[in-house]
């Protein structure tokens, strides 16, 4: 079951932002970010650490282990 790209999702648009604003935040392109939603890359592990930091959440809460 792929949950992050969901998880991504969610807590971009509970953040209001978009694909290319988050992308200008890790120094990717918005395609990146988008493939990353739907599941078909995975981020690098400092993306990820970002992502976690930023969003304040847990890796776990992003990899779908946790539900916060």
């Amino acid at each position: 079951m792929k949950v992050f790209g969901e998880r991504l999702k969610e807590l971009r648009n509970a953040k209001g932002i978009t694909q290319k604003e988050l992308a200008e935040l890790l120094n990717v392109s918005g395609n990146t970010v988008h493939s990353w939603e739907k599941d078909k890359q995975e981020p690098s592990m400092s993306s990820l650490l970002f992502l976690s930091e930023y969003f304040e959440v847990s890796l776990d809460y992003l990899f779908g282990k946790s539900d916060y």
